[in-house]
């Protein structure tokens, strides 16, 4: 029997001691590493390329979601599962936007963990039920604004890009337009929401669930 080789990363080591408890029980999962921190995490995902990984949101040294990025470009075959303390949204959505094909709340269950290994070991994207609807919310919450500022979807590609910092010469050549184009969009934007400076078009991004 092929089994699931998981990495686990936490720096508490009783998380960790009793997440191997619970998933060494199972008859197709393996632990092949254990890391305390998210260099360490980083280290291990390029040596072992486990298929699963259990990242935690805050350790020392980079935070799980800075390790999840860099962990995909040198494993990208590793499938990353968040397990938090945190049902932050923005956490929530940050996770799955960098590549995390799941997210658990450190009191999930046996039973539900055992779920989700499977799911996303075999291609699926899973949240937990508390971690689904804290999203769902901040979901409707997008979807209204959205509706809201009425925005086309060149002027959130737009919108997008002006909250990561690029110049209308930078959006201009990524979206193939003109900068002239982009200063219109540009403009309409702030128009329809309001948005003055750039730290109030990222709010309006970020709250759109653009970045």
């Amino acid at each position: 029997m092929t089994k699931i080789r998981i990495l686990i990363a936490d720096d508490h080591d009783l998380v960790r001691e009793g997440l191997i408890a619970r998933l060494n029980i199972s008859d197709n999962m393996e632990i092949c590493g254990e890391a305390d921190n998210g260099i360490c995490a980083l280290q291990k995902a390029q040596s072992l390329t486990p298929d699963i990984i259990f990242l935690d949101i805050s350790m020392p040294g980079i935070s799980g979601l800075e390790a999840a990025k860099k962990i995909l470009s040198v494993s990208p075959n590793s499938k990353i599962i968040f397990l938090s303390v945190y049902d932050n949204p923005e956490y929530i959505h940050e996770a799955l936007r960098i590549g995390a094909k799941g997210y658990l709340l450190k009191d999930v269950s046996r039973e539900e963990m055992m779920v989700a290994v499977n799911a996303v070991y075999n291609g699926g994207t899973y949240l937990g039920s508390k971690v689904a609807h804290a999203f769902d919310v901040r979901t409707s919450e997008a979807d209204r604004l959205a509706n809201h500022y009425k925005l086309s979807e060149r002027e959130s590609e737009v919108l997008a890009a002006i909250a990561l910092g690029d110049t209308n010469k930078a959006i201009a050549e990524k979206l193939k337009i003109s900068v002239r184009t982009v200063e219109s969009h540009r403009l309409a934007i702030r128009e329809k929401t309001g948005g003055g400076n750039a730290a109030a078009l990222f709010k309006i991004a970020n709250e759109l669930g653009l970045v």
